[in-house]
C-alpha cells in the first residue's frame, strides 16, 4: 500500500492535475497470523490519531485480513473508530478500510462471483473467502500462497500473478481479486490480467484508492490500473466517515 497508492495518484495527477499528499502510520506486524493481526487491530486508533496530525481529508486504514479476522462486517466498527479517532484529535476525515472498500467495490460493479489470490496460509484465505461471501458474493475459487512472514508477502514478484491468475477458475466470475492483500505487490499484473481475462480485476489497494477518489469527489482517470481506476466505474456516493 506504501508502494502502490503513492504510484496510483501519481498517475490521477498526471491524468487529472489534481495534487496529492500520502501519509502513513504503520501498526508492527511480522508474522501473518491471527494472535499478531489481533494485536495490530488494537493500534488502528493510535496510528488514526498520528496521521490526523496532517489535517488529511480521507483516512484509509490498510491493513486487510487483520479487520476481516474480527468477524463478518467488522469494517464498519473498523471506520468507526478510526474516524472517532481522528476527530478527537480535532481533525475528522472520511474514512475507509481495504477490507470494507473490497467488500463495497465488488458489490459497486455488482459482481455476484470471484475468483482470488491471496498470500495467506490456508486458515487466513478461508477467512478472507468466507468474509467476501458474507456480504454476499460466491468465491467460486481462491489460490493462497502460503507466506507467513509480512516481509517475504511484500517481496513476492507481482510478475508472477498471471500465471497463478491462469491457473485460477474464472469460468462464469464477474471479477477476479488479484491481491487480497494490501502488503502483496499486484500493480504491475493488474492489467495485463484484467486485458487476458476480460472481466474487472481489483486488489485491495486498487480498491482502497477508488474509495479514497470517491470520498474526495474525484473521477478515476488513470492508466494501467483496470477499468475500476480508468473511469469505467461510475462513482456513487462518498464512502462513510
Amino acid at each position: 500500500m506504501e508502494t502502490e497508492l503513492p504510484e496510483l495518484f501519481r498517475r490521477q495527477s498526471e491524468a487529472t492535475g489534481h495534487r496529492y499528499t500520502f501519509h502513513s502510520a504503520r501498526a508492527a506486524l511480522k508474522n501473518v497470523t491471527a494472535a499478531e493481526l489481533a494485536a495490530m487491530v488494537a493500534k488502528a486508533a493510535d496510528c488514526a490519531t498520528s496521521v490526523s496530525d496532517a489535517d488529511v481529508d480521507v483516512i484509509a486504514y490498510a491493513c486487510l485480513v487483520a479487520v476481516m479476522a474480527q468477524g463478518p462486517g467488522a469494517h464498519a466498527g473498523s471506520e468507526e473508530i478510526i474516524a472517532q479517532a481522528a476527530e478527537a484529535n480535532g481533525h475528522p476525515a472520511a474514512v475507509t478500510s481495504s477490507a470494507g472498500a473490497l467488500v463495497r467495490t465488488l458489490q459497486h460493479l455488482g459482481a455476484r462471483r470471484v475468483a482470488m489470490v491471496t498470500p495467506y496460509l490456508p486458515e487466513l484465505t478461508k477467512t478472507v473467502s468466507d468474509y467476501i461471501e458474507g456480504a454476499g458474493i460466491t468465491v467460486q475459487d481462491v489460490i493462497g500462497l502460503s507466506v507467513a512472514d509480512n516481509l517475504e508477502v511484500g517481496r513476492l514478484d507481482p510478475l508472477a500473478l498471471p500465471g497463478i491468475a491462469d491457473r485460477l477458475n474464472t469460468e462464469g466470475v464477474d471479477a477476479v481479486v488479484l491481491s487480497a492483500c494490501v502488503q502483496m505487490p499486484s500493480l504491475a499484473a493488474v492489467q495485463t490480467v484484467e486485458d487476458a481475462l476480460g472481466v474487472p480485476v481489483i486488489t485491495a489497494a486498487t480498491a482502497t484508492t477508488f474509495e479514497i477518489l470517491n470520498a474526495l469527489g474525484h473521477t478515476p482517470a488513470m492508466h494501467g490500473a483496470g477499468l475500476l481506476l480508468a473511469g469505467g466505474v461510475r462513482t456513487g456516493a462518498p464512502v462513510p466517515a
